[in-house]
């Protein structure tokens, strides 16, 4: 089939997954993690293709994209799920759409989910196990009774847990098992006392049955002779509890410091990102006002911030939009209203399988993996767009006569200087900050000319 391609034919027969997207850098992405995973990947650029394959093949499971040039991704999914030879296949929408709304309107069609364009590996396989396409993972656990008497204790600490509580919570879950296990030791110790006391008795039973009977100074020290033993062993089982006991308190002390530890560097790493959250919130909305107090003399233009990784006309550009509409017609507006979409160049951590993130505020410029905008260059024009700002221009075709609404990608345009990538002592928070605002949108209303 033309533009249909398979991502290993040579393969042995196996698990099987079909990808319908028009963008290729996204099927090659998705296509690396499920052959990550052992399974036999087909690709097609485009609905129809699809259709077509499904005709001579039946995959495990399909992967189909929403927004694509012809026929869409959900009204794939109706005609799959309307073939009864394929409507037992599961859909899974891979898509940059999101939220609810859009979950509720795929999974009323049939697809069992939906899956984001900016898929980690994690999401992958949690997808694939839940469709049982891969092997279940269960840890086997196999109990011996000539094992050490010490067991691995689950701790849960809460996420700020002070010392105090910390060392409650530890103390709450080892003191049972501890107690288990003296209680099983005391009743080994009384069980093996009283079968040896039960064979020193018959010994001496049989002993004394054929022995003559001897003088009363030869009883004495036979029977100290005898009791040695006896005293010796109980000696050593007296003991034993308390070696026991020794051993599992210092594996305890010693689970309890590596417990601590751990959480101690949890609470650093989490301090350490609650930081970086709150520096980029506060910088948000002082970012926009360099451009709005440049735009006071330009009323006509109003700007909103993008987020790296969100969908640029969803959010509050939706809701800006969707006001900015509403002043116009109360205005009895007449004109062009001019989205256009800017995109920022961000220093990102991370690579191509397992995807891109902001980079740490204090990582040096020098050591980003990446600087740009990987998420931006996978959309196409039409996946800019959310399914709600979709709905929104279907609902201004009563006002098309009086103004419409033009969307524009203009790349990298950057309203706010970068800082020099040469400077000494440049950070990723330094660079990204400047990379925060020109990662926009603009809102230009353009009247018609009388």
């Amino acid at each position: 089939m033309t533009g249909l391609m398979s991502a290993e034919p040579s393969q042995p027969a196996g698990k099987r997954a079909l990808i319908v997207d028009d963008s290729r850098s996204a099927r090659i992405i998705l296509s690396r993690m499920l052959e990550g995973y052992g399974l036999l990947v087909d690709t097609a650029e485009s609905a129809e293709q699809g259709l077509e394959y499904l005709k001579q093949t039946r995959p495990d499971v399909i992967f189909m994209d929403h927004l694509m040039p012809g026929m869409d991704g959900f009204q794939a999914v109706q005609v799959i799920k309307s073939n009864p030879e394929t409507a037992t296949i599961p859909v899974v929408m891979y898509t940059s759409q999101e939220g609810e709304l859009y979950l509720s309107q795929a999974r009323a069609l049939g697809a069992v989910g939906v899956l984001a364009k900016t898929v980690k590996q994690a999401d992958v396989s949690k997808v694939l196990y839940q469709l049982r396409l891969l092997p279940d993972r269960r840890e086997q656990r196999s109990a011996s009774a000539n094992e050490d008497a010490v067991s691995s204790v689950q701790v849960e600490i809460p996420n700020k847990a002070a010392p105090g509580e910390l060392e409650t919570a530890i103390r709450s879950a080892v003191a049972p098992l501890l107690q288990e296990h003296v209680s099983e030791l005391r009743r080994f110790v009384l069980a093996s006392l009283e079968s040896f006391a039960r064979r020193l008795s018959s010994e001496h039973e049989h002993a004394s049955s054929r022995a003559p009977e001897p003088l009363p100074q030869q009883d004495e020290s036979k029977r100290a002779l005898r009791l040695w033993p006896l005293v010796a062993v109980m000696a050593v089982l007296a003991l034993v509890p308390t070696a026991v006991l020794s051993v599992m308190n210092l594996r305890s002390h010693e689970q309890i410091r590596m417990l601590m530890q751990r959480n101690a560097e949890l609470s650093a790493i989490v301090a350490q990102q609650q930081e970086q959250l709150s520096a980029q919130h506060s910088a948000t909305p002082h970012a926009s006002e360099p451009m709005q107090n440049a735009s006071q003399d330009r009323p006509d233009i109003a700007h909103e911030l993008v987020p790296y990784g969100e969908v640029p006309l969803a959010g509050t550009r939706l809701e800006r939009l969707r006001a900015l509409i509403s002043d116009l017609q109360a205005q009895e507006f007449e004109g062009k209203i001019r989205v256009a979409i800017y995109s920022g160049e961000f220093c990102l951590t991370g690579n191509g399988h397992e995807g891109y993130s902001l980079a740490a505020d204090d990582l040096p410029f020098k050591r980003c993996d990446v600087v740009g905008n990987p998420f931006d260059e996978a959309m196409t024009d039409a996946q800019r767009q959310s399914l709600a700002f979709a709905n929104l221009l279907s609902s201004l075709r009563t006002d098309a006569a009086r103004f419409v609404v033009e969307v524009q990608h203009l790349g990298r345009k950057p309203a706010v200087p970068y800082p020099d990538p040469n400077q000494d002592g440049l950070t990723a928070g330094d660079w990204n900050r400047a990379a925060a605002m020109n990662n926009r949108v603009e809102f230009v209303t353009e009247p018609r000319a009388r």
